[in-house]
């Protein structure tokens, strides 16, 4: 039996003592569209398909009342057929695919024209939004070697040509304020980044947490005419105030709940108090992939019920996304159908 005070902090996995009501959730109080999950093969670690069944998939999402998910894994050219004929096309109405683009581009002289093309390309192959993830602001380098922010001015033209063409952007920018904070005793998800070293961006030579939302709400207020949907709580899960006034500031600001209930969960009454405020900018989504009942079920729970301490993760011995357990937001009945599904119907153009 290793002692207390020896004990790796990789191997301690305490259980709650606290005693609380468990509401079970199996499906959405409306029926619900995912707008934030990948299915593609983009993030599979082997480079398959994250999910092998379709059709199974297709049953669950019925089972639990999901309308459509949103696929995030389109990527461009040849992948982006792939992904339009594997679900959009194979299951109408189930899933929208949403593009890329191959921000290889920005080490030519001139990308703004040749990003535009890729753009309308992906349209007439039948791309629904635009996805653009962290690396955008993070690895991607010009033709002079400098990291291009999501505000550089070189792309201004390319995210009002995505207005233009009716494709909502689902941006990432950034990642959780832990993963730029010092790798110290007082970083909360030390030990997750202790298992994904690369997750960490506080090191010499990249931008700062604030330097990259600035440079988001930079783009968002300099392409009034572009919807965009802020991944993870509006990029800034850990402070709903900042979200808030990104929605008061920027009316095509909008935010999706994808991987963050475990950060909601902290602070689920602030959570419920932006919804009430801004009730058409919150869009349902889960970011579990590939979905699952218990994912479904954990976000159904968080939204609908006053549920107090219960685990975002049942099934994992060590929470992944901080050592903590949650308690639910309790939305009010009448603004679940908007945040379910209404905000993201208009905001893709399904109404």
């Amino acid at each position: 039996m290793t002692s207390a005070d020896r004990l790796p902090l990789a191997q301690w996995a305490p259980r709650a003592q606290t005693i609380t009501r468990h509401t079970t959730v199996p499906v959405p109080a409306v029926p619900c569209i995912d707008v934030h999950n990948h299915l593609g093969r983009w993030l599979a670690p082997d480079g398959d398909w994250l999910v092998e069944d379709v059709p199974a998939l297709v049953e669950l999402m019925d089972a639990h009342h999901v309308i459509t998910v949103v696929n995030l894994d389109g990527r461009w050219g040849d992948e982006l057929d792939a992904n339009l004929a594997r679900y959009d096309r194979a299951h109408p109405g189930r899933f929208l695919t949403f593009c890329h683009l191959d921000w290889r581009a920005l080490a030519a002289d001139d990308p703004t024209p040749v990003l535009c093309a890729q753009l309308d390309a992906a349209v007439a192959r039948g791309a629904r939004g635009l996805k653009v993830w962290k690396d955008l602001g993070l690895g991607f380098r010009d033709a002079a070697g400098a990291l291009v922010l999501p505000d550089d001015p070189r792309l201004q033209p390319v995210f009002a040509r995505a207005g233009e063409l009716g494709l909502p952007v689902l941006i990432h920018t950034a990642d959780p304020a832990a993963f730029f904070a010092p790798l110290d005793r007082h970083n909360e998800r030390l030990d997750e980044l202790g298992e994904h070293p690369e997750w960490w961006f506080g090191g010499p030579g990249l931008p700062s947490f604030e330097r990259l939302l600035t440079a988001l709400e930079n783009l968002v207020a300099s392409t009034p005419g572009t919807t965009y949907i802020g991944a993870h709580v509006g990029c800034y899960a850990e402070n709903l105030d900042w979200v808030a006034r990104m929605f008061a500031t920027h009316p095509n600001f909008h935010a999706d709940t994808g991987g963050r209930f475990a950060e909601l969960g902290r602070t689920p009454r602030a959570f419920r108090r932006l919804v009430v405020a801004h009730p058409d900018r919150v869009l349902f989504g889960t970011d579990a992939y590939p979905p699952t009942a218990e994912a479904y079920e954990v976000a159904f729970r968080f939204l609908e019920t006053d549920d107090e301490a219960f685990d975002y993760a049942p099934s994992e011995e060590v929470p992944p996304q901080g050592r903590w357990r949650i308690s639910a937001a309790d939305l009010p009945a009448e603004l679940l159908p908007a945040v379910y599904a209404g905000n993201a119907a208009r905001v893709l153009g399904l109404q």
